[in-house]
């Protein structure tokens, strides 16, 4: 977390929510797993051991256990995944159940979920739902109890879900088909968005955009056009599949799948499934989006719903040296990071720095020098709003500032000068600081 923090980077913890255990596991359970400790709650399932939904002993276990971490850690966000029921194997299984999700294949007898203990205790207590709405019922509770307790705990960290990224199927679009997570996971997506108990929805559209029963392109509307809340929308990529054994992508399906995310305002970023492809550079991947998509930094967006204090004044200090600016930072109350927008003439680059860095150096030679902003408008920021001043000069190097903090909202305070301070967990522009000017003779190289 340290680590991330200082090189300006979120830091989200991935949990899955029900499995317990896996026949593959390399250790024995420790006495307290909850294995040993309430094993009326764990259900084998396949090579599973996976926490019953329908017990709430094990939902109370997934809770504490995940308020326990953003108490005690300096987490950015929670995270969890697409396994709520677990995937749907066979009677006599012969592989994971979410990779013959993803094939659209279904077994010829599945292995229902043993939580008869469960269904009848409610069904004697006078539950009138049926089986399917019961587990769904199920799941839903402990959503809405995540969300409300991540951020009764830190009111800043960020609450994300992947699901499978097919919705109803009685919503889908046209042409769409497959697995239903809804019917066969009990996780209903759709409703989590329409209560709001989520601050990003990161389905996972593990398909070309080529493939008409799973288009990437429709999926993505599908899931913008359920969300009334304004939650983000960040779909997940399978970015792994370069250079896969089986159903191969080339680079390319990745980039236009960023491409066609990014004409779309209401999603607002997207994620790799997994780094490792990025880490190794499949094919060249790193290289492409290095030099393409992501030849300069980003923002996360911004998170209004929760919160909109402004942040402190941090205050900068500049100087001209050999070769750029020597900026001299003391935060102010809050702030996480700051956004620096620097000008040489009409040539803008953008940077994020930590606002644990005390010095920073704008230099000619930056990445970035070379591409241009019309210097008749200062840079937008990630939500939008725009700076007001901007000075043209063929010797003059701007540096506008903008810190950040955990929360915030959209809008700029008035003043004369223009520095910025952003809030951690909110990327748009939440208080308007100043611009200092340092006239030099220093030229991009």
């Amino acid at each position: 977390m340290t680590e991330a923090h200082a090189r300006g980077l979120e830091l989200h913890a991935w949990f899955n929510p029900y499995r317990a255990r896996h026949d593959g596991a390399r250790s024995p359970a420790a006495p307290n797993h909850i294995t040993r400790s309430n094993p009326a709650a764990v259900k084998r399932y396949g090579k599973y051991m996976w926490m019953d939904p329908g017990e709430e002993a094990a939902s109370k276990q997934t809770l504490d256990v995940i308020l326990d971490v953003v108490r005690r850690y300096d987490i950015d966000g929670v995270h969890i995944d697409d396994y709520f029921y677990p995937y749907p194997i066979e009677a006599t299984p012969n592989g994971a159940g979410n990779e013959a999700a993803l094939e659209g294949k279904a077994g010829a007898k599945e292995l229902d979920f043993p939580d008869t203990p469960a269904w009848e205790r409610y069904l004697a207590k006078g539950g009138k739902l049926d089986r399917a709405s019961w587990r769904r019922q199920n799941v839903n509770t402990l959503i809405e109890d995540m969300y409300q307790g991540i951020h009764r705990e830190k009111s800043w960290v960020r609450f994300g879900i992947s699901p499978f990224g097919l919705g109803r199927p009685d919503r889908r679009p046209p042409g769409i088909h497959g697995f239903s997570q809804y019917d066969k996971l009990y996780a209903d997506a759709e409703l989590w968005l329409q209560k709001g108990w989520l601050d990003y929805l990161s389905p996972q559209l593990y398909w070309p955009r080529a493939q008409p029963a799973q288009a990437y392109d429709v999926l993505l509307d599908y899931w913008i056009s359920q969300n009334p809340q304004g939650r983000h929308i960040w779909p997940g990529l399978f970015t792994s599949r370069i250079g896969a054994a089986t159903k191969e992508y080339q680079p390319q399906e990745i980039l236009d799948q960023i491409g066609a995310t990014r004409a779309r305002p209401q999603a607002g970023g997207h994620v790799h499934f997994s780094m490792v492809a990025l880490m190794q550079n499949r094919k060249g991947i790193t290289d492409q989006l290095r030099n393409g998509s992501y030849a300069t930094p980003a923002l996360v967006p911004a998170t209004p719903w929760l919160g909109n204090a402004k942040p402190g004044l941090p205050k900068v200090k500049a100087t001209r040296a050999a070769k750029g600016i020597e900026l001299t930072f003391a935060a102010g109350k809050a702030n996480a990071l700051y956004a620096v927008w620097a000008r040489h003439g009409g040539e803008w680059t953008f940077e994020v720095v930590p606002a644990s860095k005390v010095e920073w150096t704008l230099r000619a030679t930056m990445p970035g020098w070379g591409r241009r902003t019309p210097c008749s408008s200062a840079p937008s920021t990630a939500s939008g709003s725009k700076a007001t001043g901007c000075r043209c000069g063929a010797r003059r190097r701007e540096a506008l500032i903008y810190s950040r903090r955990r929360l915030g909202h959209d809008k700029m305070r008035p003043a004369a000068l223009q520095i910025l301070a952003i809030p951690r967990g909110i990327a748009a522009v939440c208080a308007l600081h100043g611009t200092f000017f340092v006239t030099d003779s220093v030229q991009p190289e």
